[in-house]
């Protein structure tokens, strides 16, 4: 995964009105860091996310300012992920007078709510609950470029993971009606294109719950077909072509797409850990 990996630096001007500083914790999940984005022309800046807390990243945000000759008047956090609100006790100590906030706020933050907008000079960003990627999850909108902050819901590379997918997907969607320029990712590099990326992402999981209803109906290797199928024997078919150490991972995703095939009575599940099809004529 990180040799395919574009290189991005550590602060990166992207467009006159937005700065992106890594969190400076590369890693499988982060990619390249943590993004988080310093917004505004003026002396008072937006901040979008903290990283996870490095000593690295508090050190690029201080020089940036410096640099900027500004301040930080409010930080906005996209969701309660360590890796996106862990900075904030850094934050606070090097800027005590900013103000945090996020939905579903911790003591001592402030709420966000659908709509709610934020301004500083040079920058007014509009937010919106997208739960799925978690519960509180929210993007932001940079109305002055028609972009969208998409925090984990649409990441710069690969695909992301989520809690529940119908509601997953139910946001997806209302994101791709919200704007029509590029997106700035939780992780990875701007997407320049970003409902077009979005309308892949809902394919893409369309394409895997195709795979997993053809699966269904398919008879096994063994010739068996009434017995069902077990998570782990649908991800040996259908992620064939990933590594086996990442089929743990794999069978996450999987099951929240037999999960949502079960809500909806597709599928039906027996002896724990046994998926077939509810009514095969039906599909």
């Amino acid at each position: 995964m990180a040799s395919q990996l574009v290189h991005l630096p550590e602060v990166e001007r992207l467009s006159p009105t937005c700065i992106r500083i890594l969190g400076g914790n590369p890693g499988k999940f982060a990619l390249q860091g943590t993004n988080t984005y310093l917004l505004g022309t003026g002396p008072s800046r937006l901040l979008i996310d903290t990283g996870e807390g490095k000593p690295s990243w508090i050190a690029a945000v201080k020089r940036t300012l410096q640099e900027e000759k500004a301040s930080i008047a409010g930080a906005i956090i996209t969701h309660w992920h360590h890796d996106h609100q862990g900075g904030i006790g850094h934050l606070v100590e090097a800027y005590p007078d900013t103000k945090i906030y996020k939905n579903q706020p911790e003591p001592g933050q402030l709420d966000i709510v659908d709509g709610q907008e934020f301004r500083v000079e040079g920058a007014s960003l509009t937010a919106w609950h997208t739960p799925g990627h978690t519960v509180d999850h929210m993007v932001l909108v940079l109305n002055e470029e028609d972009a969208m902050f998409t925090g984990d819901n649409v990441l710069g590379h690969g695909t992301a993971v989520f809690e529940d997918l119908r509601t997953y997907l139910d946001s997806l969607e209302s994101m791709k009606r919200l704007f029509r320029g590029r997106a700035y990712p939780g992780h990875g590099p701007v997407l320049p294109d970003g409902p077009a990326k979005i309308a892949e992402y809902i394919q893409h999981r369309r394409r895997r719950e195709d795979q997993v209803v053809q699966n269904l109906r398919s008879e096994k290797a063994d010739g068996s077909r009434e017995a069902g199928w077990t998570t782990m024997e649908l991800v040996r078919v259908i992620y064939e072509d990933v590594p086996e150490s990442l089929h743990p991972a794999a069978a996450g995703g999987l099951v929240q797409i037999l999960q949502k095939l079960h809500k909806e009575g597709k599928v039906s599940l027996d002896d724990g850990d046994k998926w077939r099809l509810a009514d095969r004529s039906a599909l």
